[in-house]
């Protein structure tokens, strides 16, 4: 029985944090390895932990699973398919069962696509990035052109259903390239599209190239200017946007990215991977330890690398749904607001924002940010739980 604090969607997202290289603009928790890394004793790691965890999660039925990185396209499909397995033997599966798999689009790596299709992975998210070679290299990305293109077309035929990414609002970049290169996209494009505005984090290499004066961004009004633009050639093409930065066909949404806006539960393993759980009705947010070593003998010794266990008040439960919800095209449910938090939205707050068109109310009552409140999300957020 789905109690008031959840909504019935759980899903298992599956952290391999080792990549070839560091790309200048991430903050994720990814390590680079000169030497070859014990893939079996990690693959047993999360075996472990995947058992660990599977006691305080009995009786909830897994809707998605999510390898994402670091860059698990580097694992060997023997290791996908250990884990999957595990995990089948855990958990019940949905009849819809989505598998996602992150994976960059080098040669190397395309050629193991049918290998993780046999392996259980039925859709996969390509990290392209850019389609023009010049910033393809100030990214830090390991592939071509023509490889991402080729990538692009071996997983449209190999996998049910699979995405690719791109990187706008670069430095240097102008309207008019990113209108070519993006429609040049959507003629690849089968039935999703991830677009991301860059943004640079604290601890990257781009952070230090922006405080030296050395990475030109574009100002808020160009770069409003490409978020505009980007809306506009997707909505045409068919792609709407159903998050603020995701495009898909009807029925092409990424599942288990809709489990974390709708604010599902969903198990987090691996090094620095976390996770939302419901225990007994009190909501728990979870992070592994980052270092992969480190992770891997806390596992060894406690059967998880369970480094954060945070009990979430309702106040906090309330924000982050305001906060993932809001990101959705179809926005959020007022009422399943009050069963979180215990209290109602200020209604004098929506009406401010609605005077303004940064938020309407749908016709089945739930609140959405508009076109124009998007690119001020945060700001509308931080008004609305107030």
């Amino acid at each position: 029985m789905i109690s008031d604090r959840s909504n019935g969607l759980f899903g298992i997202y599956v952290h391999w944090p080792f990549c070839a290289a560091k790309c200048p603009y991430c903050d994720f928790n990814s390590h680079v390895r000169h030497d070859p890394i014990d893939e079996r004793g990690f693959v047993a790691a999360y075996v472990r932990e995947l058992n660990h965890f599977a006691a305080l999660t009995k009786g909830k039925t897994v809707q998605s699973i999510f390898f994402g990185g670091g860059t698990p396209s580097l694992m060997d499909p023997v290791s996908v398919e250990t884990i999957l397995d595990c995990i089948a033997l855990l958990w019940p599966a949905h009849p819809e069962l989505e598998v996602t798999l992150e994976a960059n689009p080098t040669s190397v790596e395309a050629e193991r696509f049918k290998a993780y299709r046999h392996a259980g992975i039925n859709r996969v998210s390509l990290g392209v990035q850019s389609l023009r070679p010049e910033p393809l290299a100030r990214l830090g990305r390991m592939h071509s052109v023509a490889e991402a293109k080729l990538a692009v077309g071996i997983a449209q035929s190999v996998f049910e259903r699979s995405s690719f990414d791109l990187i706008y609002a670069r430095p240097h970049q102008t309207l008019n390239e990113w209108r070519d290169e993006l429609n040049e996209a959507l003629n690849m494009a089968v039935g999703h599209l991830s677009l991301y505005q860059l943004t640079i984090e604290q601890g990257t290499r781009y952070f230090d190239l922006r405080a030296a004066g050395k990475l030109p961004m574009p100002d808020a009004d160009l770069s409003a200017d490409f978020y505009l633009l980007t809306q506009e050639l997707t909505a045409a093409a068919g792609l709407q946007a159903y998050e603020i930065s995701n495009h898909a066909r009807i029925g092409e949404e990424s599942r288990h990215n809709l489990l974390y806006w709708h604010y599902g539960e969903y198990l987090g393993v691996g090094p620095g991977a976390h996770g939302r759980l419901l225990v007994d009705g009190v909501r728990y947010a979870t992070a592994m330890e980052k270092n992969p070593e480190n992770w891997a003998a806390l596992v060894n010794k406690n059967g998880s690398g369970l480094i954060t266990n945070d009990k979430l008040t309702w106040e906090e439960e309330s924000d982050e749904y305001l906060l993932m919800g809001l990101r959705l095209r179809q926005g959020i449910s007022l009422e399943r607001y009050h069963q979180l938090s215990g209290r109602h939205l200020s209604p004098g707050q929506i009406k401010e924002l609605t005077d303004i068109d940064f938020v309407e109310i749908l016709s089945n009552g739930n609140l959405r940010v508009t076109d124009k409140g998007w690119p001020v999300l945060d700001a509308v957020v931080a008004d609305l739980a107030m």
